[in-house]
């Protein structure tokens, strides 16, 4: 029986992949194979917080592969705010090549506003 989890969030951004990292103060990204616990996998490693494994993110395809046995091996609250803070930084890095700014707010739960105004730059 196999632990790995796919889902369909699409990650394909390396530069996001890195200022999430860096944004949530775990380890940089590494790119290669991976071994999760039944196989392996090419892509960027993400090493979370007291996983076991690392989450794998192929940027050609999107997909993201890992594997927590359910909460056993790692805490799905870390992947889901490595999932929320790689789209608030992959939203910027776009907003700001197109010349646009970005302000970000917290909201009391735990969601992300951002605000992009076209045509300025910050």
């Amino acid at each position: 029986m196999s632990h790995i989890v796919e889902i369909q969030t699409e990650v394909r951004d390396a530069a996001a992949i890195r200022a999430a990292c860096q944004r949530l103060q775990i380890k940089a990204p590494v790119y290669g194979e991976a071994k999760l616990f039944s196989g392996s996998k090419t892509g960027w490693q993400v090493k979370l917080p007291d996983w076991r494994y690392p989450v794998i993110c192929d940027v050609n395809t999107g997909k993201i592969d890992f594997d927590n046995f359910n909460g056993r091996w790692g805490e799905q609250q870390q992947f889901d705010r490595f999932l929320q803070i790689y789209a608030v930084e992959a939203t910027k890095i776009q907003a700001r090549k197109k010349g646009h700014s970005v302000t970000e707010q917290d909201l009391a739960d735990g969601s992300i506003k951002l605000t992009i105004n076209v045509g300025a730059t910050a």
